[in-house]
């Protein structure tokens, strides 16, 4: 066995016991007495590097040819996955992330308190373990915390600040899982990548293209949170769930007896354990040596009236209505967050409808980036129902969005995401609006 247990990667085989990390290596802890000198530091980074190299050739020459590499969380959907494939006699090889040190923030716990339903806890990571004894599967642990949190932490922190309101599951689907993960499973010589997304992928050979659809369960459809997705990951991911129900996950989850086939579904964003996103902001902007943001400033109506006070415009976000402080007679709801003048702008129910917003960094999947308007229908967040309006280029990674008929709570931050029945057109983030 082979762990790289201070590398930038840390890729462990699965042992016979539930420890998430290892370090058994004699080179790793002979690197140890160094940490503490910077020169020696960055030779002995160097040499994890090395290490990082030979464990992934050794995993390399262990994976049998044509292995698919199973994104594994811990949880019943990807877990199913597994078991699916094992089942139908194709080579796997399960990968978990370690994305996040549950130790970091302790403050945001409270003693005692349970864990919730989190994703990519050490407990996930414990039952993707059991999952992989199971099905007799090689496994392996990686250590991207480095790019989670540089990728994705960060970003959340910094568009909260900024007054957006953004998706991190999105950040680490584009940044990590289909990124990272996907050129490591590559490295021990799996090519393809399967998931448990409830999403559908398919060859146009019409076109030459990779189509991204809409999962067959509606209520459980993810393709909005993988509008990043590019031709060459397309081309290497497999979504086996996306023509099923959950209620059939489950049941084959108990079939092939699945040992997490009853586990609850995660709920909150797993960096953040008491769901209170403030507080991580908070915490970890202390932690970073930053100064906090609570900046008071102004509650306004939109004609500009002050009819009160906010304690940082990173409480709030587009559509709140509970929380404000403020009570006039009628209901009242964050229509928009004014960062220069550090104003917090609320309003009516219509005053939340707008028709136009400019989406950035859009990711076209069907077809190359058009010259000219294109009709879809685009959802706004995740549970919106998508709304028929013309998309614009303004650029090859800029569209206007025009839509027949305003919307609520049009949110800077949040990802607007073009269909065409079931078939994803593509989808970037939402910049301003008009």
């Amino acid at each position: 066995m082979l762990s790289l247990g201070c590398a930038r990667y840390r890729l462990a085989p699965q042992p016979k016991f539930p420890r998430v990390e290892a370090s058994n290596t004699g080179t790793i802890k002979a690197l140890l007495p160094l940490l503490n000198q910077t020169e020696e530091l960055r030779n002995a980074e160097l040499r994890d590097e090395e290490l990082r190299d030979a464990a992934l050739r050794e995993s390399a020459a262990r994976t049998a040819s044509g292995a698919i590499a199973v994104a594994m969380s811990g949880g019943v959907d990807s877990s199913t996955v597994a078991a699916m494939l094992r089942a139908r006699g194709q080579a796997i090889v399960g990968l978990t992330m370690q994305l996040w040190n549950q130790r970091r923030l302790p403050q945001l716990r409270s003693p005692g308190a349970p864990s919730g339903h989190r994703c990519c806890s050490i407990d996930d990571v414990y039952d993707a373990r059991r999952v992989a004894e199971h099905l007799s599967i090689p496994y392996y642990v990686i250590n991207f915390e480095r790019e989670f949190e540089e990728t994705v932490v960060r970003p959340f922190v910094t568009d909260y600040l900024e007054g957006r309101t953004p998706i991190p599951c999105t950040h680490c689907n584009n940044d990590v899982k289909f990124d990272r993960l996907l050129a490591t499973a590559r490295q021990i010589g799996a090519e393809r990548i399967a998931t448990g997304h409830y999403a559908r992928v398919r060859y146009n050979s019409a076109t030459q293209r990779y189509d991204l659809l809409r999962a067959v369960d509606e209520s459980k459809d993810q393709s909005y949170f993988l509008f990043g997705i590019t031709q060459d990951q397309l081309s290497r991911a497999e979504f086996p769930l996306g023509e099923l129900t959950k209620q059939e996950v489950r049941e084959i989850a108990r079939r092939l007896a699945v040992p997490v086939a009853e586990k609850p579904e995660s709920q909150e964003i797993c960096f953040v354990p008491s769901g209170n996103y403030v507080q991580f902001i908070e915490n970890y902007l202390q932690e970073q040596g930053a100064r906090s943001q609570n900046q008071a400033g102004d509650i306004v109506t939109t004609s500009g009236d002050v009819i009160g006070r906010h304690n940082g415009l990173h409480h709030y976000t587009v559509g709140q209505r509970k929380g404000l402080g403020i009570a006039i007679g009628y209901p009242v709801y964050v229509v928009g967050l004014d960062r220069p003048n550090n104003q917090l702008v609320v309003g009516e129910d219509r005053d939340l409808r707008r028709s136009v917003c400019t989406v950035r960094n859009v990711n076209w999947i069907p077809f190359a980036p058009p010259v000219q308007p294109v009709e879809a229908s685009v959802r706004i967040r995740n549970r919106h129902e998508p709304a028929l309006a013309t998309v614009a280029p303004l650029d090859a990674t800029h569209v206007r969005v025009s839509f027949a008929e305003p919307q609520r709570a049009i949110t800077p931050g949040q990802a607007a995401v073009f269909y065409s029945a079931d078939q994803v057109l593509g989808g970037g983030w939402i910049a301003s609006i008009e």
